[in-house]
């Protein structure tokens, strides 16, 4: 009996592996295609079919191929958010693609006019996803947006929630019931700015007296800073509400996330890069003194959040990101100014850092004036590159003169040498030819004195014989004489 329980306790554990493993498996894309291609002949029916639709406005990829490859890459994470958005069950959700240059009509009866961008059509609202192309954060964004506008504290539990939110703007007002028109006009202003902006609510006295709040007022906090603002006018319209908000809608000091990733760029700001929360401290008391200035904004990037982005970032900006940096930038062209840490060993002080803020909001220290300097340096390195480039030059010229004359020194030595050979061969051949000559020479003159001494041998027997003619002529003579 004792193995068979043995027996039936290892299934079960093999069985709850199973079922965990099972649990903690990430989705993969099942091959089933469910994004629509929207054009002018479809796009009413197709949107019709569904409670909200999510549309992504796209470039077109043209015949780049790398182009090509992006668009898949986002095509294939459009189709595993409507993978996921088709299980939900209270709304009908559908996805589809409008392309940019094939269905520019489309484009334009939607009210669609930045490419690259994602529209999320719910009821009568088109709102603009802002945030990175992946599908886990474009789904957790859908789901914000399908909640309520305005959350409802009533509770010490909750209340504790509310105030662990530090990292996003959010408004919280006390109102009699959900049938008060002053609450109806917060949650419609709640409307024009979700899921963006965060709206709390609560019915409850004990909350409201927790939070300081006085019946039908409202108050606005920035991220970061603990003590709130006090919207002033109460009891408020909605269009009150909505001016304020649009009027504080760019804190001193608030977080990069995957949700708003390209909102930020929108005009200069000032950059913090750390991954630690001792720099943050800094800034918050910084913020806090300055929450005043409309001119100042800090957005804190924590770089562990998009390890993706961080190589772009330290090429772009020219930083180590290592350790903590913060600087202004110039949002249409990526200039930068950067404070000097000495690799973060020693982090500025809450004076020094608003002294540094100061020169930056006063113009003294300026991204552009520094980049003219960066192209000045520029050319100065060009000119000086241009000098070494003469000298080294002018040394070339020289080592070639140098090797000029050296050659020629050597061929005149060849020369020399070639000539002294040649003389030494001539006068050689010269002494070779006198001794032939005298040689020759002495062999005619023994010659002609042969040939001399053979004709006066001749001579002297001619004459020898003429003699004896001679002797007998006159022989005969005397004979005849006789």
């Amino acid at each position: 009996m004792k193995w068979t329980w043995v027996l039936v306790a290892v299934l079960l554990s093999f069985g709850g592996f199973s079922l965990c493993k099972d649990a903690l498996d990430f989705l993969e894309y099942d091959g089933k295609d469910r994004v629509h291609n929207l054009n002018a002949k479809n796009y009413k029916s197709v949107m019709k079919k569904y409670d909200v639709m999510v549309l992504y406005y796209h470039d077109h990829p043209g015949s780049s191929r790398v182009a090509q490859r992006q668009f898949e890459t986002e095509e294939l994470a459009l189709e595993r958010v409507a993978q996921v958005l088709d299980n939900f069950e209270d709304e009908d959700i559908g996805v589809g693609l409008i392309d940019a240059k094939l269905d520019k009509v489309v484009a334009k009866k939607l009210g669609l006019k930045e490419s690259d961008s994602i529209f999320i059509f719910s009821d009568d609202e088109v709102i603009e996803y802002d945030g990175e192309l992946e599908a886990h954060t474009l789904v957790e964004f859908i789901y914000d947006l399908l909640e309520d506008p305005v959350e409802i504290i009533d509770n010490n539990r909750e209340l504790r929630g509310f105030e662990n939110i530090d990292e996003d703007i959010k408004l919280v007002g006390y109102f009699k019931s959900h049938k008060s028109e002053h609450f109806e006009a917060f949650a419609d202003a709640a409307e024009e700015f979700h899921p963006h902006i965060k709206f709390f609510a609560t019915f409850n006295s004990k909350v409201a007296k927790a939070l300081e709040l006085k019946l039908n007022e409202v108050d606005f906090y920035e991220p970061f800073i603990e003590d709130p603002m006090v919207i002033p006018g109460k009891p408020y319209s909605e269009k009150e509400l909505v001016k304020f908000i649009e009027a504080n809608d760019r804190p001193t000091l608030r977080k990069l996330q995957p949700y708003n990733l390209y909102e930020i760029w929108q005009d200069s700001n000032l950059l913090l890069f750390s991954d630690g929360f001792e720099f943050l401290e800094i800034l918050k008391h910084v913020a806090e003194d300055n929450k005043d200035n409309p001119n100042l904004s800090i957005v804190w990037i924590d770089p562990d959040d998009f390890p993706l982005l961080v190589p772009h970032w330290e090429k772009t900006f020219g930083i180590d990101l290592s350790h903590p940096q913060i600087g202004v930038i110039e949002a249409d062209d990526a200039d930068s100014v950067w404070w000097d840490m000495d690799d973060g060993a020693d982090l500025p002080s809450v004076n020094e850092l608003e002294d540094w803020i100061e020169d930056v909001l006063s113009g003294d220290i300026d991204p552009e004036e520094d980049d003219d300097e960066d192209d000045d340096d520029d050319d100065d390195d060009d000119d000086d590159d241009e000098d070494d480039d003469d000298d080294d030059d002018d040394d070339d010229d020289d080592d070639d003169d140098d090797d000029d004359d050296d050659e020629d020194d050597a061929d005149d030595d060849d020369d020399d040498d070639d000539d002294d050979d040649d003389d030494d061969d001539d006068d050689d051949d010269d002494d070779d030819d006198d001794d032939d000559d005298d040689d020759d020479d002495d062999d005619d003159d023994d010659d002609d004195d042969d040939d001399d001494d053979d004709d006066d041998d001749d001579d002297d027997d001619d004459d020898d014989d003429d003699d004896d003619d001679d002797d007998d002529d006159d022989d005969d003579d005397d004979d005849d004489d006789d």
